[in-house]
């Protein structure tokens, strides 16, 4: 069965389970009544798990970047973060900073191969591990979301800051790009930080209409035409940015899921995505590229 013949109320099933509203027995039993063929529910889900190895897009040991993990103070959180650094191996000097923050699973590979992607691009890409504290990212999907239930929210904001914080000692000017629990923290960022230089959220939940009149940093908003639960939210918050002046883009992708941008799974929409990153960079080139040493 391919990914456009499944039953619209099995993405909306998938989408509970991956943001914690149902659990694996529960998606299960819900799912079997849409599976036919000789599908089993089990099979179903298998298939919408995340295939990191295949969608793998820039190696870990490319020769044009240099890549390490690194450690950074976070005294208002949980007292240090830890993160994937990524730059250009041609560096000289500071280059502009991108904090690329990931889904409600932590620093999983994936974000890694988009950290390195946005280093190809020209910037220093951050990506800071949410789930540093508790050990980081555990090697699967499931005891990942687990896990990402147990975080302190306040002293994982704070660790946030302080990723851009440390990112932004050495580059020239920072920008905030997340995706799902990323892109509103992406967003929630840009309500924190006067000097942040551009926001870009992926199908992210949306900051308070007072929080939203805090904002300074031109945003960009991807939103999947299939995703009730963050699309519910977002007339709310494009009304408060056009009330607070704020320059943004928002756009959305016909015939997306939720998740559309991550090409490990099936919901996966290669036309948008391509269409979204393209968008992501242009901004950051535009809105961050005037810091660049000449």
């Amino acid at each position: 069965m391919a990914p456009d013949e499944l039953d619209p109320q099995v993405w909306k099933l998938f989408d509970a389970y991956v943001h914690g509203a149902l659990d694996r027995r529960g998606f299960l039993e819900q799912a079997a009544r849409y599976c036919a063929g000789g599908l089993t529910a089990a099979a179903l889900l298998g298939m919408l798990q995340p295939d990191f190895a295949r969608a793998q897009k820039v190696p870990k040991d490319d020769k044009r970047l240099v890549s390490k993990p690194v450690e950074y103070p976070s005294p208002s959180g949980n007292g240090k973060g830890k993160g994937l650094w990524v730059e250009p191996a041609d560096r000289k000097g500071k280059l502009p900073g991108v904090l690329v923050i990931h889904e409600n699973r932590g620093l999983n590979p994936h974000i890694e191969d988009v950290a390195r992607r946005m280093a190809l691009e020209g910037f220093i890409a951050f990506a800071p591990d949410a789930l540093a504290p508790l050990g980081g990212y555990p090697g699967n999907e499931d005891d990942a979301r687990a896990l990402f239930g147990k975080l302190d929210a306040a002293k994982t904001r704070a660790d946030m800051v302080a990723a851009a914080a440390f990112l932004a000692t050495q580059t020239t000017k920072i920008g905030t790009v997340g995706f799902c629990w990323g892109g509103g923290m992406a967003i929630w960022l840009s309500t924190q930080i006067p000097e942040l230089g551009a926001a870009v959220g992926f199908y992210g939940s949306s900051p308070t209409a007072e929080e939203t009149a805090k904002i300074k940093a031109p945003l960009m908003l991807h939103y999947a035409e299939n995703d009730e639960r963050i699309n519910a939210g977002a007339p709310a918050f494009e009304e408060a940015l056009k009330k607070a002046g704020v320059k943004v883009q928002v756009f959305h992708y016909p015939g997306t899921q939720h998740g559309f941008n991550n090409d490990t799974t099936p919901r996966y929409n290669e036309a948008a995505a391509k269409q979204a990153w393209g968008r992501t960079v242009e901004l950051f080139k535009k809105e961050l590229a005037s810091a660049r040493p000449k």
